[in-house]
């Protein structure tokens, strides 16, 4: 197992700079609950993991640990990647068409 749903909750909550209160009145639960999740003193339902998987745009994989990759983060490597081959082809394509007009 890369990490724990509670080690995930925590770091996520943390990499967006939000209290616990904060996520808990977007989560529609007590603080005193996402406490909880966070230090794995209770395991959530299904529905509040796809609430928290929507919440902060991860995977179910990633937030129960069952990866490392953010998929959020994955999606924004792959779209860069995307976008540097887009403009190199772009470059190509100026760089042939002056050679064709000499």
């Amino acid at each position: 197992m890369a990490h724990s749903f509670s080690q995930a909750m925590y770091t996520l909550r943390k990499r967006k700079g939000l209290s616990q209160r904060a996520v808990a009145a977007d989560l529609h639960i007590s603080q005193a609950l996402l406490s909880h999740y966070e230090n794995g003193a209770r395991e959530p339902g299904l529905d509040f993991v796809c609430r928290a998987c929507a919440y902060y745009n991860v995977s179910a994989d990633y937030l129960l640990g069952l990866t490392d990759t953010d998929t959020h983060c994955a999606e924004q490597k792959a779209l860069a990647e995307i976008l540097a081959e887009l403009e190199e082809l772009s470059a190509r394509v100026k760089q042939a068409l002056k050679e064709t007009e000499s």
